[in-house]
């Protein structure tokens, strides 16, 4: 059987003991304080799981700033995004894949400590780099243990090589530009998943400009969560993204947050509502607002 949205911990464990190919992810992290990610896998980890960090495997190298705050590469490969969680190319991604030996045939579960705001990003990457066979596990960690599921401390034997072949994405990246050009058109819904008092530009503790993006509407991704830490129900999601969207076509949504990161649990949630795919900004309001010249919104 292949997941390909939530996985819950007791359908893990079965996939597990079935022998069927398969690779789990612990993406946990913390954005003030970037190394604890990396120690909170080394105290405890589902057994066999391989560390995916935000910072060194999921997203491009800064590089050097550049005119109106863009992002000059040091390396061959320029980023598919800006921001501050700039996404790398999708051939570096797949070289990352390989290196840790995830291969095409495999099924990947991809989970965090954090309400699934930094596994999503690993889950929307393997789709955009052709993987379908991809599912976050529905509570995290937390999930797991309560399910009776053994940790492991410490590092994990080391893979082999593999090679994993990139296929057409699976989901849409939007640009800056593309976002600029249809703004507030019937065409794009722009829904931002940051917390509210960021969305109105009451505070804003991350980047250089407060507001939001003009027309954007907003839903924190937390709310896609229940009081368990496991996602609400379909019929409840389906109904809460209806109330948001008043009669907007879902198909029009494009997803963004601060970095492109924390917007995926909503892109996920319309996807187990049964809204079916719809787009990301990767580059979010941290890219956005980098560019004075591009419209800001406040209240």
């Amino acid at each position: 059987m292949t997941y390909t949205t939530l996985i819950a911990a007791t359908e893990l464990q079965a996939l597990i003991a079935s022998g069927q190919p398969l690779m789990v992810f612990d993406c946990s992290f913390d954005l003030t304080s970037p190394s604890a990610g990396a120690q909170q896998f080394a105290q405890a980890h589902i057994p066999g799981a391989v560390y995916a960090d935000l910072d060194k495997n999921l997203s491009a190298k800064h590089g050097a700033p550049g005119a109106h705050g863009t992002l000059v590469a040091q390396e061959a490969d320029q980023p598919a995004s800006g921001g501050r969680h700039p996404l790398p190319s999708r051939e570096r991604f797949a070289m990352w894949l390989s290196s840790v030996g995830f291969s095409n045939d495999m099924q990947a579960v991809v989970y965090d400590r954090q309400g699934a705001n930094y596994c999503g990003r690993l889950w929307w990457m393997l789709k955009w780099a052709g993987h379908d066979a991809v599912a976050v596990l529905d509570g995290g960690l937390q999930a797991w243990q309560a399910a009776g599921g053994a940790v492991a401390s410490g590092d994990e034997p080391a893979h082999f090589q593999s090679h994993f072949t990139l296929h057409t994405p699976l989901r849409r990246l939007v640009t800056a530009s593309e976002v600029l050009q249809n703004l507030q058109q019937p065409t794009q819904t722009v829904v931002d998943a940051r917390a509210t008092p960021r969305y109105r530009g009451e505070t804003e503790p991350l980047d250089p400009v407060a507001g939001h993006i003009p027309g954007a509407l907003n839903r924190p991704f937390g709310l896609n969560l229940g009081s368990d830490g496991r996602f609400k129900p379909a019929a409840l999601l389906r109904a809460e993204f209806d109330e948001l969207l008043v009669g907007r076509n879902p198909a029009t949504v494009v997803h963004q947050c601060g970095s492109g990161v924390s917007a995926i649990p909503n892109l996920l949630a319309m996807e187990v509502a049964g809204f079916g795919k719809t787009s990301l900004f990767a580059g979010s309001w941290s890219e956005w607002c980098s560019d004075p010249a591009r419209p800001v919104e406040r209240g």
